[in-house]
């Protein structure tokens, strides 16, 4: 039997169905196809406090981009570096 994977935004939305939108979890596992099992524990892992879970996106966001500007800076350093070992050899 295969596991699916699903992300941390469908998991929130899910349990948001359950927590601010007043659908039983039952309802919500039909509708999406997951198991309540799964629902019940992502409800117990993300409905713990609703700042500290869009604190974590954030984070999560942030990281992201951070990573993306990590890499292109690194791409443009290396590029200076290529272009100065070449003007270098050069000047000789």
């Amino acid at each position: 039997m295969s596991k699916s994977h699903f992300t941390d935004d469908f998991k929130i939305d899910a349990v948001k169905q359950i927590t601010e939108r007043g659908y039983s979890v039952a309802e919500v596992s039909k509708r999406l196809g997951v198991s309540t099992h799964s629902l019940y524990q992502w409800r117990k892992r993300f409905s713990k406090s609703p700042p500290v879970i869009k604190e974590v996106v954030d984070q999560s966001l942030e990281i992201s981009r951070l990573k993306k500007e990590l890499a292109r800076v690194t791409e443009e350093r290396d590029i200076l570096k290529k272009a100065t070992a070449f003007f270098a050899k050069d000047a000789k």
